[in-house]
């Protein structure tokens, strides 16, 4: 279903390594404050809440993990 999200948007959002364009691909805020909290509360580790990128990697792994044990097809690649 993110593939053909991804083909019906307009925008060409690399959802596959980007956190910020998966999020804008599923509709959610993808701000930093929002990225932030979404981080806190899926229990991002605390060293890596002082490093952006590090929670930024960290917080889009989680999100795919959480989206392929809900049942979605995400590929084995993108959750190493």
């Amino acid at each position: 279903q993110l593939e053909r999200l991804a083909a019906a948007n307009p925008q060409k959002l690399n959802w596959k390594t980007s956190i910020v364009d998966l999020l804008k691909l599923l509709d959610i805020d993808s701000s930093f404050a929002a990225r932030k909290e979404m981080a806190v509360e899926l229990g991002c580790p605390a060293d890596l809440m002082g490093d952006s990128a590090k929670m930024n990697v960290w917080l889009h792994k989680t999100v795919l993990a959480r989206i392929a044990a809900n049942g979605g097809n995400v590929p084995p690649e993108l959750l190493d």
